[in-house]
Formats: C-alpha cells, structure tokens, sequence
C-alpha cells in the first residue's frame, strides 16, 4: 500500500477504524498499573472495547463509565481447557461486573478429537447464558492448532448457535515449531477468508494475533473483518491521520504524541 492515502468515499473514517479495535490488555505480566494506563488509551482512542483479564472488568468499568467504550472479559483464556460451567461462571461473573462482551476460548483439545456434540454444546450454554445478560459472545479458535476442516466446523456450528462473532485467535496460542522453538501465526489472510465465507452473515469476524499496522488493518477489513484485538491501536491510528483518511477523529487522540507509541508486546 502506498504511504499516503488520499480521501475518498471508499474509505474508512479514522474513527471507524478505532471502533474495530479492542484495545488488547491481556499479557499476563501486565500490572494494574498498565491496565489502567491501557484503558485510558482504549477510552482516549474511542475504541470498541478494552479486553481484559476477569479480575480486572470492576476497574475498567470505572475507568471506561461514560466513554462509550465498551468492556470485554476473556472467559477460558487463553487455553480453552476449564469444564464449561466455568466458564459460564466466568462469563457471569464478568457481565454482572460490567463486561458487556466477552471471548471465550473452545475446548482445542475436543476439536481436534472431533467430539462434535461436545464442542457444540459448550458453545450453545456459553452464547445462552451471555445473551440471556445482555452481552455477546465471541468465541475464539485458536486456527494455528487447526486444520481448515476444523475451522470450517466451528464457524458452522457458531452459525447455527447464533454467535456474534468468530475470532481467530488468543494471540498466546503458541505451536512448536521445526527448529524446536514455540511461534504463532495468529490471524492469517486465508483462514479470515476461509471463516469469512463459511460463517452466515450475521456472524462477524474478530482477527486477533498479528495484525499491529495500518496497513494489517486496512487489509483485514478488506477481507469481510469487523473487529480487530490490538495492542499498537495509537500507533495505527495516528498512522492514519498522517495518511489522510478522512475524520472524523477520536476527540481524544493526540496523534502527535500517538506516532511515538512503540508497539507493546501482545497480539
């Protein structure tokens, strides 16, 4: 892509694009300090939500109340392996705290096996108990441990539950490699088209793990994606400003001092 963008009808309003993102505060080193140094970023950036760990939704609440910023809980994360009445707990929990959406992780394991009925029923009880609040699911993948069959299975059966929106990854979904080392891909360009063209149109897509530039956000949009899990959103945004893309701009970003964020470990 080139490096400036000029304005066109076609083109996303650098506000649009911070209402992709759920500004990712996830890593498990992170302090209360740096989530809430992170939620004033997501709320400064007027993104869709600020993502965070279960015991930290009653300090994002506070910190987000008012901003029109939402508040998205992990339930499952990041390994998807705990017995799904915990994570219906989980999710409650969260929503009764002030999560208004939340990312639940599959059982890989039963995926892999095949076991169907299994991986069906999880999803069904976690979609009904957070819609029955008020809140909605994004159920997440985890696509570097999967073939296109099984990824093609759970956007069926995501369909077929009602879920709002797939998601690829949890960005820590690490896969051993050749040379003995652990590495993710996280959101690829094929397998957002492989989800996009097989989850019915009332499904989103959410891409998460990989995608840290404008350019990885302008491309995933293209590809049918709705919602992005990010940690360098400053960055992107105030990218593209300087691009061009037309206003209007989140009221709170400074894309001067938005151009100097390095982009953070994470997604």
């Amino acid at each position: 892509m080139s490096s400036s963008v000029q304005s066109s009808p076609a083109l996303p309003s650098v506000l649009d694009l911070a209402k992709m993102v759920d500004h990712s505060l996830l890593h498990p080193t992170m302090t209360d300090g740096q989530i809430l140094a992170g939620l004033i970023v997501a709320r400064r950036c007027a993104c869709a939500t600020a993502c965070v760990k279960p015991y930290a939704v009653p300090m994002a609440a506070e910190a987000l109340a008012g901003s029109g910023v939402g508040v998205c809980a992990v339930a499952g994360f990041p390994h998807g392996n705990g017995h799904p009445s915990l994570k219906i707990a989980e999710a409650e929990r969260a929503i009764a705290e002030g999560a208004t959406e939340i990312d639940v992780v599959v059982n890989v394991g039963k995926v892999l096996g095949g076991d169907w009925s299994w991986v069906s029923a999880e999803i069904k009880k976690v979609n009904a108990a957070c819609t029955g609040l008020g809140a909605i699911l994004k159920v997440i993948f985890e696509n570097d441990y999967l073939q296109e069959t099984h990824i093609i299975r759970l956007c069926e059966l995501c369909t077929e539950h009602g879920v709002a929106f797939v998601k690829t990854s949890t960005g820590y979904g690490f896969v051993k490699q050749p040379a003995g080392d652990y590495n993710y891909r996280g959101a690829t360009d094929a397998h957002l088209a492989l989800m996009r063209k097989h989850s019915g149109p009332q499904v989103q897509i959410k891409a998460a793990g990989g995608v840290r530039t404008l350019d990885d956000l302008l491309r995933v949009r293209a590809l049918g994606v709705t919602r992005i899990g990010a940690t360098a959103t400053e960055a992107m945004l105030a990218e593209a400003i300087r691009r061009g893309l037309p206003g209007p701009v989140p009221a709170g970003l400074d894309a001067a001092a938005a151009a100097k964020v390095a982009n953070p470990a994470g997604y």
